[in-house]
């Protein structure tokens, strides 16, 4: 619906008639105009307010009194539509007549811009209209009308805000800049408005009634007037939310000791690693030497033709030289080239030998050990017997900026231990990181190629494990309220990597900037400083892996469906990663949709039963079943899912006494799935991945991947990144192989960190919003290393491969640079 505010005297006599005739305001001025009335009404108001509140100079945002039930449905738009039900007001509401579900701040709704233009100017219209007519209401039988709670709030906001303002009347009233002929824009929506909320500190910004409400509902309007959200840093405007550097990123300045310090050990760490390298060379050395017949010291290896764009990474030896017609040789033996000047890796591990053999006096740093822990930095994840790691490490943010904090990481984080920082969001400036507020930021980019790319996004639909194009206004709307099939089993979406993480810093920078900052341990995990982060020492030029920052949006429920769950499966990545819960919002099932879901999951686990017969193709006598799953199996009537993939959404014909007898075992209620977290997570340690193997290959078939169907092919049973071990298959993991994962909940404003080499699964418990960051740390460096043999040994199309790390190429770099740095820092001892 359209509504058009204009200038026009019929459009004003219009909005005029229907805000009369929906207060049945009795005597309304026939001898003067309503171009006079808004002419002169402010002047009328400004001098009412003086006789009646002496002399308090603030804005005043006044409501009409609305009567309880009447005229609330024949109230209608200025083109004559009747608004819907949902944007009526509740006269019943002595909030006022404009207190609607589009300013509801728990659960804002997605409405039109024009509806939400329509209600603003309608407010402003009351205003006037209500200032101009307001004495001629006190007159009438001497009677004032009763204020409503809010009016007196923002009385007493009025008194409050005059009280703060230190520059003249003009600046601190929006009624006087009306007077004198000028309109008030908002800092967030750039638009001229009549009542606006200045800020007292910069003097410059304002932002209105509506934006406020809108986009920064936990601010009241004497908190927007004594600091606004562009003085907190955390304005999230348009202009805002494209402008960089306003953050800032690092927590504390790193002191020249600490820096020295860090270096030390990073070249300390990574030194084994580069004298490995260069044990590799010599032994191609000598035997290109042997194939040539020459001595070690006659042979020269020509450099090849290697630009910075270009990635570089080893195959598994099956690829030969190219057939001469097209440029190769023909041969089946490959040409010993190199890419970096000869001699240069074995002069650089040199060059660090000596250089920690001069610090040598202070190399005690490397083996200090730091205390213990506390238990209120330990967090049960694991009851495994005989073991001393079943408590993970988990600090606030607020205490790991101390030394003892960062050693007590580097021992867990060595150790291969996950690590939890609670409340990590402490540190930020408030930004908000509600998907709606990204996508507007993402919509209203000045690149209009991107913003026109934005109307649909590509989620991954759970149950059928495939991508969907879907309507980025409908997706979010179903992360906010939920999404469901015809047959009430809920619809579990996600986006992965949205936007691209190539262009997060570009599309986003604000965001960008906000993560960065509230990271724990900034040595590490800083994209683009951070000291012991070994991936940002390449040189500029040189074509960096995709480390992040990515975001993970997904749907999520409480209960574990078995089918569908929104999850991330299985998997290792090739990188350290630390993973922070950004924003979070929990949909309730009804119970409709309970019964329905727990009737749905006893044919589920029917259809499982049959199939596992099948597989086994048992021949036993039908006496030697058990009774109950024979019943069970003959009263069901089981669709084949894998057969029929694309009838996702079709219903399934349950019966009313059906749900009423279903029931739903194991459902969190509303409160104890908010005590709870918002993702589980399982993170098996590196020990236990054989057996974790094993077990998969041994149950493959147990697994349901693409379309429901079970896993037909298993190349690898952590790479391919099928599986999601539910709560029966870790039971019975720890049965048969004595493993059990680190099992925890991750809570909003929390960080994951998870090291290489250790595979992990996550399941949201809410819909929720997850951004993380890929780092090379020198502990994990060997695990990187392992990893990259595993990638080479998988099949060319394999998905595992599509990620290159170049880790070897990492670690020359981190020691050049790191070399450079610390000569530059202690010059003396060059």
């Amino acid at each position: 619906m359209e509504v058009m505010f204009t200038k026009g005297l019929t459009q004003y006599q219009n909005n005029y008639q229907r805000i009369s005739n929906f207060q049945k305001v009795p005597k309304v001025p026939k001898k003067e105009s309503v171009r006079e009335i808004l002419k002169h009404g402010i002047k009328e108001s400004i001098s009412d307010k003086e006789e009646d509140d002496h002399a308090q100079s603030s804005e005043l945002r006044t409501k009409l009194p609305s009567k309880k039930g009447q005229n609330i449905q024949d109230m209608e738009s200025s083109h004559g539509q009747r608004i819907p039900k949902k944007y009526r007001s509740a006269s019943s509401n002595k909030k006022g007549c404009f207190e609607d579900d589009c300013f509801n701040n728990k659960k804002r709704g997605f409405d039109d811009d024009c509806f939400n233009d329509a209600l603003e100017g309608d407010e402003e219209m009351m205003f006037l209209l209500k200032a101009s007519s307001r004495k001629r209401f006190r007159n009438l039988d001497g009677v004032m009308t009763e204020r409503n709670s809010e009016d007196e709030r923002e009385k007493n906001y009025e008194f409050r805000n005059s009280n703060m303002c230190t520059g003249s009347k003009e600046r601190c009233s929006p009624i006087n800049e009306k007077g004198n002929g000028d309109h008030l824009k908002c800092h967030q929506c750039m638009r001229k408005r009549t009542i606006v909320v200045p800020c007292t500190k910069c003097k410059k910004k304002m932002y209105c009634l509506q934006c406020i409400k809108q986009w920064y509902p936990h601010l009241e309007e004497v908190e927007v007037s004594r600091l606004c959200p562009f003085c907190r840093r955390n304005c999230n405007c348009n202009v805002c939310l494209h402008s960089s550097g306003i953050i800032k990123t690092s927590k504390r300045d790193i002191s020249g000791r600490e820096k020295i310090h860090h270096l030390q050990y990073l070249i300390h760490s990574l030194l084994p690693y580069l004298k490995q390298i260069c044990e590799e060379q010599t032994k191609e050395m000598e035997i290109e030497a042997k194939i040539q017949g020459k001595s070690f010291a006659e042979i020269e290896v020509q450099q090849t033709l290697c630009y910075n764009d270009e990635r570089i990474f080893c195959g598994d030896g099956s690829v030969t030289c190219a057939q001469k017609e097209i440029g190769g040789c023909g041969e089946c033996l490959l040409e010993l080239k190199r890419i970096l000047p000869q001699g240069w890796i074995s002069s650089l591990e040199v060059k660090a030998g000596n250089l920690l053999e001069t610090f040598s006096s202070q190399r005690t740093i490397f083996k200090q050990k730091c205390t213990g822990k506390s238990e209120e930095m330990l967090r049960r994840a694991a009851s495994r017997v005989d073991s001393d790691d079943n408590y993970l490490y988990c600090p606030a943010s607020r205490d790991i900026l101390q030394e003892e904090e960062r050693l007590h990481f580097q021992q867990c984080w060595t150790n291969g231990e996950p690590v939890i920082i609670r409340d990590a969001l402490e540190q930020a400036a408030g930004l908000s990181w509600e998907p709606m507020v990204m996508w507007r930021a993402l919509c209203e980019n000045v690149d209009l190629e991107i913003s026109s790319k934005m109307s649909e996004v590509k989620a991954i639909d759970c149950l059928a494990g495939c991508e969907v194009e879907i309507n980025t206004h409908q997706f979010f709307r179903g992360y906010m309220e939920g999404r469901r099939y015809g047959n009430f089993w809920p619809e579990m979406l996600k986006l992965k990597d949205w936007p691209p993480s190539d262009k997060f810093e570009d599309l986003l920078p604000r965001h960008c900037d906000e993560f960065i900052r509230v990271l724990p341990f900034q040595e590490y995990t800083d994209p683009r400083s951070g000291i012991l982060n070994i991936a940002v020492k390449l040189p500029p030029g040189v074509l960096k892996p995709d480390l992040g920052p990515k975001t993970y949006i997904g749907y999520g429920t409480a209960e574990e469906l078995g089918r569908g769950d929104s999850v991330t499966k299985l998997h290792c990545d090739m990188s350290d990663a630390v993973n922070i819960l950004m924003h979070t919002a929990e949909v309730v099932l009804s119970d409709e949709q309970r019964s329905a879901v727990a009737t749905l999951k006893g044919r589920h686990r029917a259809q499982d039963g049959k199939e596992r017969l099948d597989r086994e193709n048992l021949s036993c006598p039908t006496d030697q079943l058990v009774q109950s799953d024979c019943e069970e199996m003959e009263a069901l009537e089981i669709a084949d899912i894998s057969k029929h993939p694309s009838d996702i959404d079709g219903e399934i014909n349950i019966s009313e006494s059906e749900i009423e007898r279903a029931t739903f075992p194991g459902l969190s209620t509303e409160q104890e799935t908010e005590e709870t977290g918002s993702a589980l997570w399982d993170i098996f340690r590196r020990e236990d991945v054989p057996q974790l193997e094993a077990y998969l290959r041994k149950h493959s078939k147990e697994f349901r991947h693409t379309y429901c169907s079970p896993v037909e092919q298993v190349v690898h049973p952590i790479h391919d990144q099928s599986f999601y071990l539910t709560l029966e298959h870790k039971r019975k993991l720890k049965e048969e192989f004595g493993v059990e994962p680190w099992t925890f909940e991750q809570r909003l404003g929390e960080a994951v960190f998870i090291p290489a080499g250790c595979p992990h699964q996550v399941r949201n418990l809410k819909s929720c919003t997850k951004v993380a960051v890929d780092f090379v740390s020198p502990e994990n460096v060997h695990e990187c290393l392992r990893l990259t043999e595993e990638f080479r040994q998988l099949p060319i199309n394999h998905r595992a491969r599509e990620d290159k790390l170049e880790i070897k190429k990492m670690i020359i770099y981190a020691v050049d640079k790191a070399i450079t740095d610390l000569e530059a820092m202690v010059p003396t001892h060059n």
